[in-house]
């Protein structure tokens, strides 16, 4: 069990990602309010949990809890139906629908090429996805707890989430590679985007309209 789905145990619902997680994977969460407890108890209960690195108790009964490992989420992520209401024309970064495909259509290279570059499935290090823009994707899918949990239906409202993943996954298939290059030799870190691209297919519509 990821420190998320304990978390989650614990509150009674998902919390929420706060900042953009580039120096720390923090989250919010007003469980203590909703419950009507006192924030202290809730807080010891929460820094019990396996990979919790610090709550902070805020004067507003918030609890700001840091995890020291923010990579594991994705053990969590399945697959999804979010909607695609956008046109298949232009094929242009103009088209939010283009850039939403076209990063579910990297994603899926990724780890196809990964498995003819040898790079290994098993042993996933969720701790090497530390690179900003590895953050940056990791913090745009600890939202989708919070978002399945409320049950959220607006299509605009998905389909705003789903170009933010598609955004922040471009900049790391760029400038975070999941793949060797040259004579590089596949590496844990490797394995760590691979399964990261892994999540970014399984939420993102499909490439089939591109």
């Amino acid at each position: 069990m990821t420190p998320e789905q304990r978390l989650v145990e614990v509150l009674g619902e998902p919390p929420a990602p706060e900042g953009t997680w580039e120096r720390e994977a923090a989250y919010l969460s007003a469980a203590a309010r909703r419950l009507g407890v006192p924030a202290h108890g809730l807080a010891a209960r929460v820094r019990a949990v396996e990979g919790v690195a610090a709550v902070e108790e805020r004067p507003n009964g918030f609890l700001r809890i840091v995890v020291e490992v923010p990579g594991r989420l994705v053990e969590t992520v399945g697959p999804l139906s979010l909607p695609d209401p956008w046109p298949d024309f232009p094929r242009t970064w103009d088209n939010p629908g283009f850039a939403v495909r076209y990063a579910h259509a990297r994603a899926v290279a990724v780890r196809r090429r990964a498995r003819d570059l040898g790079v290994p499935e098993e042993g996933f290090r969720p701790e090497l996805l530390r690179d900003p823009r590895d953050r940056a994707v990791l913090r745009v899918l600890a939202e989708l707890p919070g978002r399945l949990a409320k049950g959220e239906r607006a299509e605009r409202a998905w389909s705003a989430y789903a170009v933010r993943l598609a955004t922040a996954y471009h900049d790391a298939y760029e400038l975070a590679p999941a793949l060797p290059v040259g004579d590089e030799e596949p590496s844990p870190l490797h394995t760590a985007r691979v399964r990261l691209a892994r999540a970014v297919e399984d939420v993102l519509p499909g490439p089939d309209r591109l």
